[in-house]
């Protein structure tokens, strides 16, 4: 990458189910890519070998009677395997790593939407991964209708694995998952970026790449 910094960099894409972060994900990556970077796509919980067993176990509607804490448990098992075979390794070989959902959706989900308390998740986060953390969070906002557009995707997909779990829970589980992660967007302005996913597709990759510009100062 001929005159573009070096080092990489960790992204994060977080928000509601059915908000649009994979499609929004693939755009920045084939964005970035055109620009000279090398990118790293990856999801969570999977991802890895391990992470992909976990996220199986988490969100197949037929995990029936999962205690919150084994959530949170299962949650930081993928992703403690993620940080160390591929964000890390990529980062420090100066790519981009574009990562659907990190800690913030434990904070949100479990902690909000579980209703474990913030406080909790962020005491794991730092005796797992120590100070890891994004160098930028894209938080896409969406209504209530985001959640009905996922559970819809995922009956269309269902031949490639239930991933129904969370879309089951009921309107005022996903009020506190929003409500926990504005509550993130405001203790740390400076990371999350708060981007309308209201809007058509182009236009919140436009306001995304500018984000990614703007913050963390990269040519594109």
């Amino acid at each position: 990458m001929e005159g573009m910094t070096r080092r990489g960099r960790f992204i994060t894409f977080e928000g509601l189910d059915g908000c649009g972060k994979s499609t929004q994900v693939k755009r920045l990556a084939t964005t970035l890519m055109h620009a000279g970077y090398e990118v790293v796509t990856a999801r969570e919980p999977g991802t890895t070998a391990i992470g992909e067993r976990v996220r199986a176990i988490i969100l197949d509607s037929r995990t029936k009677g999962m205690a919150p804490m084994t959530e949170v448990a299962l949650m930081f098992s993928a992703r403690a395997q993620l940080v160390a075979e591929v964000v890390r390794p990529a980062v420090k070989a100066g790519k981009i790593v574009l990562c659907d959902r990190h800690t913030d959706s434990t904070e949100a989900y479990q902690g909000g939407g579980r209703q474990l308390g913030s406080d909790l998740v962020r005491r794991v986060h730092k005796l797992i991964l120590g100070d890891q953390q994004p160098d930028l969070t894209l938080l896409l906002l969406s209504d209530a209708a985001s959640v009905e557009r996922a559970r819809r995707r995922n009956v269309r997909n269902a031949h490639a694995g239930d991933e129904n779990r969370f879309e089951l829970e009921q309107a005022e589980f996903f009020a506190r998952v929003r409500r926990a992660y504005l509550a993130i967007a405001k203790r740390e302005p400076k990371r999350v970026a708060k981007i309308d996913a209201g809007r058509s597709i182009p236009d919140v990759h436009e306001a995304i790449v500018k984000a990614v510009h703007e913050r963390l100062h990269m040519k594109i």
